[in-house]
């Protein structure tokens, strides 16, 4: 695997893509603090921006399954290199509604990027190697969310604003740059395709019902969702409570450095146990660690929470990638990848919205035991589920 020219390709992008993403990311955050008071409103806006990739979600899915994923990668990529120059008009004139426009735009990027990089990666190795593709794949945007963040960090408190997105520029030009070393033969892939006439999400339901395996990990990738689509008000919150910018930088690095630690581990868990107790395991672990948010009063607890939480997802996430590139017929990888993205969105704009409403209302501790209650809740009835319907954990 380490000798595919391809596969360095993906992760050194995957890399460099995620400082770019991650340094306008903590400008966001930085942006939003000046000038939006509110945990509600700034749930708000970040929400707006992902409705944008839910509704351009089908679009990409057809052209992804119907046309080069290169070229839908290169496209994508020049889309969010012109992105940044909105967040610099935004920044020019303190602009809160370009702040907008320049999410719903970038989000809009990556609803094709994402499925497309997705839909690649099982191209370029063996399907042996693909739970440890996907593991370093993962471990690669971790990484550039460690050192992008602190760096990001540094960057605001020594300079303005504005550099930020002028490195999220430069990066995303990079990414730009090596996608057109990217090599992978699409040939077969774009004729059946075109021959079928890829349509829409219609045609992925009716295969979904065919594999009630990519179904059960579809509902299981709530559990986590709810842990990462309030991480960022989650982070910002503890930093408030305790009144310390720095604990902010150190529960993302405790929460990155799990996440590789587990993206490692999780190919010597796989070989020790089945796949489906194992994304079960996991599920219930997540659903614990959110309910001790409940002690978040307490500053140790907080880094111990968000260290296992990386460590978990770690594991969790590229087994769940491996299984739906397995199990879902390539031909469909385009438009399942958009459809799941799709998923993600919405799941993440209800718990955006729902954690600025609750960190408002009742504050971090209850909303972090209810999150946790109700994952475990969730968790359990469907493992009682397929008890029930005898299905088999052997997710293989």
């Amino acid at each position: 695997m380490w000798r595919n020219r391809n596969v360095w390709i993906v992760l050194i992008g995957e890399f460099i893509v995620g400082l770019g993403l991650w340094a306008g990311i903590i400008g966001n955050l930085a942006f939003m603090t000046e000038f939006v008071a509110s945990d509600f409103h700034k749930s708000v806006i970040l929400a707006i921006g992902m409705l944008a990739g839910v509704i351009v979600a089908p679009l990409a899915g057809r052209i992804i399954d119907a046309t080069s994923k290169k070229k839908v990668l290169i496209g994508s990529s020049i889309g969010r290199i012109f992105t940044v120059f909105v967040m610099f008009a935004a920044i020019m004139f303190d602009s809160v509604l370009l702040m907008i426009v320049f999410l719903v735009l970038l989000q809009i990027a990556a609803a094709f990027f994402m499925p497309a990089i997705q839909s690649v990666v099982p191209k370029i190795v063996d399907k042996k190697d693909l739970l440890s593709l996907n593991g370093w794949h993962m471990n690669a945007r971790t990484l550039s969310r460690i050192v992008g963040a602190a760096a990001a960090g540094l960057f605001v408190a020594y300079f303005d604003l504005i550099w930020l997105y002028v490195v999220s520029l430069i990066m995303y030009i990079l990414v730009l740059a090596t996608l057109f070393f990217l090599q992978i033969d699409e040939d077969v892939v774009e004729r059946t395709s075109k021959e079928k006439e890829s349509g829409s999400f219609r045609e992925v339901l009716p295969v979904l019902k065919q594999y009630p395996v990519v179904l059960v990990t579809l509902v299981l990738i709530v559990v986590p969702i709810l842990f990462l689509g309030s991480f960022n008000l989650m982070i910002m919150k503890i930093a408030q409570m305790h009144d310390s910018t720095s604990i902010s930088g150190l529960l993302y690095t405790v929460e990155g450095v799990g996440f590789m630690l587990g993206a490692i581990a999780v190919k010597q868990l796989g070989l020790r146990m089945k796949t489906g107790t194992m994304l079960f395991s996991l599920a219930l672990l997540i659903g614990g660690l959110q309910s001790l948010l409940f002690f978040s009063t307490i500053e140790i607890m907080n880094v111990i929470i968000f260290a296992s939480f990386g460590f978990t997802v770690g594991c969790f996430f590229p087994t769940t990638m491996t299984i739906f590139q397995k199990q879902m017929p390539a031909e469909y990888h385009g438009r399942f990848f958009a459809f799941r993205n799709m998923i993600d969105q919405t799941l993440f704009q209800v718990v955006l919205l729902s954690t600025g409403a609750l960190l408002d209302w009742v504050g971090l501790p209850i909303t972090g035991l209810v999150f946790g209650l109700f994952s475990l809740a969730l968790t359990i009835f469907f493992m009682l589920y397929l008890k029930t319907k005898k299905y088999s954990l052997t997710f293989d």
